[in-house]
C-alpha cells in the first residue's frame, strides 16, 4: 500500500467547478471530483501555514497553546511514525517556511525530502542591486518584496517556477517508487498563495479590462481598491488555480498510466482559503475566520472502498488526516491525536465530528457543528491573559526575544507533553504577524452565523439557545485539548474552567 498527499496553499473551496464555482477553468480538479469522495464540510483548523502543518504532523489543535512554531520534542509526528514504521515517508516542497525559524523542525521528521526554491521572497537568490520593480498600486514590506522580484528574474519559463519544479520531482518520485510497497509521498505545493505569479498562458485564460499598475500581491487588509482592481485580483489568483489544475492533471495521468488506483491512497487538500474581496478583506488573520477562510476543499481516494464520484457530508477536519494515513498502513494512531481516520466516512459516509474548533493564536475561539458558525470574541478590549506555551520559542524567522523570554516561567506539563513542563511565555499579540490578531480581535465581536440557510454569512443572528449550543461545544473541545486556564477567562468562560 502507499499513499499520496497532494497539498495546495490557499486553495479556495468556493473557487472549484466541483464545489459550485461557474466560471473558474480546472478541468483536472473536475476529473478528481470524478475519482474520489469529495467532503462537503471539511474545515480548517489552527491558522494560518505552519500552525496547520503542526496539525498536519500531531493530529491536534494547535492555536490554543501557541502560534507560529517548529514541532516539539514531545509532538507526535505522523511522517516520522511511518518512518519508524517501516514506512518510507518523503516530503516534495516548495514551502519556504520550513526552512525558517519556526519551520525548522518539520521537513527531518520524513525519511527523505526535497525543496524548490524561489516563493513569496523566499531569501534565495544573492543580488545586492535593487531589480527592476513596475509600478504598482500596492507594496509589500522590504526586505521580501524585493526579493520576490529578485527571484522572479530567475524564472523565465515555466518549468523555471517553483511550482513546476516541485511536481517535476514529486513525479519523479512516483514514477521510481511505483511499483514498491509502504511509501507516502507529500508533494506540497505553495501556490495558490499570493503572490499570484503564473505565466502568461494561464492568464489568458481570463480576458478582463484592467487598465492599472501591475498588481498580483494584496495586502493583509481591507479593501480599498477599486472594483476593477478586485476583479483583476480575483482573475490573477484564478489563472495561478489554473496551472495548479494543469499540474494536477500530469499526477492523475501517471497514477494512470502507472496503474496505482488500486494500492494508492489520493488526498488532496489545502491548509486553509484566501479572501479575495470578499466581506471587503484580502488575504486571512486580520478579519474574522469567515467560510472562505476555513471551509476547505477535500478530496480523497480510498482504494479498500472503491468509492469515488460521491460526495460525503460528514464534518471532517484537518487533523484528521494524520490519523487516516497511520491507520490506511495499519499503525496504530497515538492517543494524544484528537482527529480520528476517515476510512468509515469514506467508506458509507460515517459521521465524525459533532463539532469543531478553528481560529488563530489570539484571536477568536470559532466553532462550528456544520450548520452554525460561532465566533466567540476575546471578553476584554487588552485580550489578556494570553501566553504561548513552548519549549521551542520560534517565530516565523527569528527567534524569541530576550525580552520575550525574560518573564517566562515554567509551567505544569499539559496532558499531550508527556510529562515535559512547557515554558510559559506572556504575549499580547499574534507571535509572527505583529498585532494582527489582537488588534482582529479588539475590533470583531461575537457572531453567530446559519450557514446553511446563509452560506456567505451576511446576516449573523442572535438566538440564545443556539449561541448556548455553541458554547458548550467550545468548552467541551478546549477541555479535550486541555487548553490553559487563561484561555477560558479571556474568553469569557471563566465558569467552565476544569477543576
Amino acid at each position: 500500500m502507499k499513499a499520496i498527499m497532494l497539498m495546495f496553499d490557499s486553495l479556495n473551496r468556493h473557487m472549484l467547478p466541483s464545489y459550485g464555482c461557474d466560471w473558474i477553468k480546472t478541468p483536472n480538479f473536475e476529473r478528481l471530483a470524478e475519482r474520489t469522495v469529495q467532503f462537503q464540510s471539511s474545515y480548517a483548523g489552527s491558522l494560518p501555514c505552519i500552525p496547520a502543518r503542526r496539525e498536519l504532523h500531531t493530529g491536534r489543535y494547535n492555536f490554543l497553546h501557541r502560534g507560529w512554531g517548529p514541532l516539539e520534542p514531545f509532538d507526535d509526528s505522523m511522517p516520522q511514525i511511518l518512518k519508524d514504521n517501516g514506512v518510507h515517508s518523503h516530503l516534495v516542497t516548495d514551502h519556504q517556511h520550513y526552512f525558517e525559524d519556526g519551520g525548522a523542525t518539520y521537513h527531518q521528521r520524513y525519511r527523505t525530502w526535497e525543496f524548490s526554491r524561489g516563493q513569496e521572497g523566499d531569501a534565495w537568490i544573492g543580488q545586492i542591486d535593487a531589480p527592476e520593480i513596475p509600478p504598482v498600486d500596492a507594496t509589500r514590506g522590504e526586505p521580501m518584496w524585493s526579493q520576490d522580484w529578485i527571484n522572479r528574474e530567475h524564472m523565465p519559463t515555466e518549468k523555471d517556477q517553483p511550482l513546476a519544479k516541485t511536481f517535476d520531482k514529486g513525479l519523479k518520485f512516483v514514477k521510481r517508487n511505483a511499483h514498491a510497497d509502504k511509501w507516502f509521498c507529500q508533494i506540497e505545493c505553495f501556490d495558490p498563495h499570493e503572490p499570484f505569479f503564473t505565466q502568461q498562458k494561464y492568464k489568458d485564460l481570463y480576458p478582463h479590462d484592467y487598465d492599472g499598475p501591475h498588481y498580483d500581491w494584496p495586502p493583509y487588509d481591507e479593501v480599498t481598491e477599486s472594483p476593477e482592481t478586485v476583479e483583476h485580483l480575483r482573475y490573477q489568483y484564478a489563472a495561478v488555480v489554473s496551472m495548479c489544475d494543469e499540474y494536477l492533471g500530469k499526477l492523475l495521468d501517471m497514477m494512470d498510466e502507472l496503474e496505482m488506483w488500486d494500492d494508492t491512497m489520493l488526498i488532496v487538500n489545502t491548509d486553509h482559503g484566501y479572501l479575495l474581496g470578499e466581506h471587503n478583506w484580502w488575504a486571512k488573520l486580520r478579519m474574522p475566520f469567515y467560510q472562505e477562510l476555513v471551509h476547505t476543499p477535500l478530496l480523497i481516494w480510498d482504494p479498500r472502498s472503491g468509492r469515488r464520484g460521491v460526495q460525503c457530508d460528514s464534518l471532517v477536519q484537518t487533523i484528521d488526516l494524520p490519523a487516516t494515513i497511520l491507520e490506511f498502513f495499519g499503525l496504530e494512531v497515538p492517543e494524544d491525536m484528537q482527529g480520528v481516520p476517515l476510512r468509515d466516512a469514506l467508506a458509507n459516509d460515517a459521521p465524525v465530528h459533532e463539532a469543531v474548533l478553528f481560529g488563530v493564536m489570539g484571536g477568536h475561539i470559532n466553532c462550528t457543528d456544520g450548520r452554525y458558525v460561532y465566533m466567540l470574541a476575546p471578553e476584554s478590549d487588552d485580550n489578556q491573559p494570553l501566553y504561548n506555551y513552548t519549549v521551542m520559542p520560534m517565530h516565523m524567522k527569528n527567534m524569541f526575544s530576550v525580552d520575550n523570554l525574560k518573564d517566562a516561567v515554567m509551567a505544569e506539563p499539559f496532558d499531550f507533553t508527556k510529562g515535559c513542563p512547557v515554558m510559559k511565555i506572556p504575549t499580547w499579540r499574534f507571535p509572527h504577524q505583529q498585532t494582527v490578531a489582537d488588534e482582529g480581535a479588539r475590533q470583531f465581536q461575537t457572531e453567530l452565523f446559519d450557514i446553511k440557510d446563509d452560506p456567505q454569512q451576511m446576516n449573523p443572528f442572535r438566538d440564545e439557545g443556539v449561541e448556548a449550543m455553541m458554547t458548550d461545544h467550545i468548552v467541551r473541545l478546549m477541555q479535550e485539548t486541555d487548553a490553559p486556564a487563561e484561555q477560558y477567562e479571556r474568553m469569557g468562560l471563566k465558569a467552565a474552567v476544569p477543576g
